[in-house]
Order: C-alpha cells, then sequence, then structure tokens
C-alpha cells in the first residue's frame, strides 16, 4: 500500500470512529449517572450538584445519582472519579478544594489537570464572615482587634484541610497579620455550628450555606468577601469595607469528568448543563443561594482550574500551608 492509499485509509478510519463516537454521545446517558460530591450535604458543592441532577433527570429520563464522599478537602472522591471508567456515567462536583489540594498536598493519587476532563463551572458566588455572637464583634476590624489582642487564642472553623474555606481565613489571617488557630470539621454545617455555639470565633461560609441562618438571625455575618455588596444581604458590608481593604475571595463549583471521557460526551454534557443554567428558575435558585450562573466551555473550565491551582500555590507558600 503506497503512502496515498495509507492516509486515505486512515482518514476514512478516523471519521467511522468520529461517527461511532458522535452516535454514542447521541445515546448518552445508557444508564444512571453517578456524580460523586467531595463535602458533606448542605455546602455549595452538594446543593448546586443535586439541583443539576434533578435538572438532568428530567431531561433525559434516566436517573442520577449523587453520592457524598466527604474527607481529605475533597481527594477522596476525586480519586474516585479520576480512576472511573470514561464514559461520562461517573463525574465529580468540585470547588475550590479541587485546586487548593494541588497546591497542599505533597502527593496526591491522581493529577489534579491531567486526569480529569472540565464540563463547565457552574457556580460563583462569595462568603459570608460568620462570627461568634459571644465577641461582641460587629465588624471585620472589630474581630481582628480582637484577634490582635489575643494572639493564638483565637480559632476559625473550616471543612476541612484544603477547602475552599480554609483557604479564604487564610488569606483572611495574612491580609490582616493576625495569629489564629485553624480547627478543620468534616464540612460546613458541622464549621458554622462551632461557630454558632462559641466553640470558634469565625467562619468564612459559603453565603448559600449560611444565607438563611443569617436572614432568620441565628447566624452573626459582619462582612461579605466579594467585590461587592451581596443583594440578597444588602446591610452587610464587604469585608474590605468593614476593615480589611483588599480582600476579596469567591467561591466557585464545576463539573468534572474522567479525563479519557470522549469529547462528544463532554461536549454533551457541556450543552446539556449550560442551557439549563440559562433558565429562569435556575438563575433564580442560584441568587437564591448566593451564588450565579457560571457557565463556559470545557477548555475555558481546564484553563479556570489551572489557573486556580498557580493561585492556591501561592497563598499556601506564603502562609505555609501543607496537608502532609
Amino acid at each position: 500500500m503506497n503512502k496515498l492509499h495509507q492516509l486515505t485509509a486512515a482518514a476514512v478510519l478516523a471519521a467511522c470512529v468520529s461517527t461511532v463516537v458522535a452516535a454514542d454521545a447521541e445515546k448518552f446517558p445508557q444508564r444512571p449517572v453517578r456524580i460523586v460530591i467531595g463535602f458533606t450535604p448542605g455546602g455549595g458543592p452538594d446543593i448546586t450538584a443535586r439541583f443539576l441532577a434533578q435538572k438532568l433527570s428530567e431531561r433525559w429520563h434516566q436517573q442520577i445519582v449523587t453520592d457524598n464522599r466527604p474527607g481529605a478537602g475533597g481527594t477522596i472522591a476525586a480519586n474516585i472519579v479520576a480512576n472511573a471508567n470514561p464514559d461520562g456515567h461517573t463525574l465529580l462536583s468540585v470547588s475550590n478544594a479541587h485546586s487548593v489540594a494541588a497546591a497542599i498536598y505533597a502527593k496526591l493519587p491522581y493529577d489534579t489537570v491531567k486526569d480529569f476532563a472540565g464540563i463547565t463551572l457552574t457556580a460563583s458566588g462569595p462568603a459570608l464572615l460568620l462570627v461568634s455572637p459571644a465577641l461582641g464583634a460587629k465588624s471585620a476590624k472589630d474581630l481582628i482587634a480582637l484577634a490582635k489582642a489575643k494572639p493564638g487564642q483565637f480559632n476559625f472553623s473550616s471543612a476541612g484541610i484544603g477547602s475552599g474555606a480554609h483557604f479564604a481565613a487564610e488569606l483572611f489571617k495574612n491580609m490582616a497579620g493576625i495569629d489564629v488557630v485553624h480547627v478543620p470539621f468534616k464540612g460546613i454545617p458541622e464549621a458554622i455550628t462551632e461557630t454558632m455555639t462559641g466553640r470558634v470565633q469565625f467562619f468564612l461560609s459559603p453565603l448559600a450555606s449560611a444565607l438563611n441562618l443569617v436572614k432568620d438571625g441565628r447566624a452573626q455575618a459582619v462582612g461579605v468577601s466579594g467585590a461587592k455588596r451581596a443583594p440578597q444581604l444588602p446591610d452587610i458590608p464587604t469585608i474590605a469595607e468593614s476593615g480589611l481593604p483588599g480582600y476579596r475571595f469567591d467561591y466557585w463549583y464545576g463539573m468534572l469528568a474522567p479525563a479519557k471521557t470522549p469529547r462528544a460526551i463532554v461536549e454533551k454534557l457541556n450543552r446539556e448543563i449550560t442551557d439549563i443554567m440559562k433558565s429562569e428558575e435556575v438563575r433564580a435558585r442560584w441568587v437564591a443561594l448566593g451564588v450565579e450562573p457560571a457557565p463556559m466551555t470545557p477548555q475555558a473550565f481546564d484553563q479556570w482550574i489551572r489557573d486556580d491551582i498557580a493561585t492556591s500555590i501561592k497563598l499556601a507558600r506564603a502562609a505555609h500551608i501543607k496537608a502532609d
């Protein structure tokens, strides 16, 4: 066979493979889809994943199962999905913690970039600076002054080492120049409870997780971590306004698949989830939770994660944060 015939045969084979893959994508999903979540119920990765699962199930007339596998800053769940059959039927709901893990663990059982395929960013939103009611702090400035008066005696909670809440507080600690102690918990609900009861002094909670508690007066918030005030709580100033100029931190959530998932299936998942997030129902639901829809292409989400890993590495080094 001469070179021209070889090239023609290769082109025909490639076209056939492409046609088969596209046909498989059209049939997808062929059985229940599992979305693995690395944190306990009640946090942003859980709330957003469950809502999208419901909508995808309605569209596909197929069961979408959410599977909470908390622990080790989301890395247990990530490892499950990294090693799953790459056919689109096992997905991973991620947050900032996915990037943070790459910055604080000396060794992970997977490659944070190479072992996953981005589907889309699903939502982003600010944190609320919650303080223990026993402190009497009315602003970020008050909290910083109280912490400086008692170095090493104040604690802050998080949803685990390497969680977004951990890094949000480490950034606050670093910029404020305070000596406070990190106390990790299994999930966001536990971290909020410990702050409300006064066993820890503050927690940077995803707005979605603490919004109703603050509105009902059961939790005290003295600042919002975003660049502007949250429309859901317009009377609460930004942390930058409230005593720490320049501070900003945003939580984000997204969806990943195993790296070798066929591109046609990744693109279909992206189209379906993006279309769902364009609906007024989802927008209203997201805003009520304190986040905004943030769809993007798979390629853009892959780059987003690479950029976030670089940012996380810088903060981890500055704050001397290591998980092992």
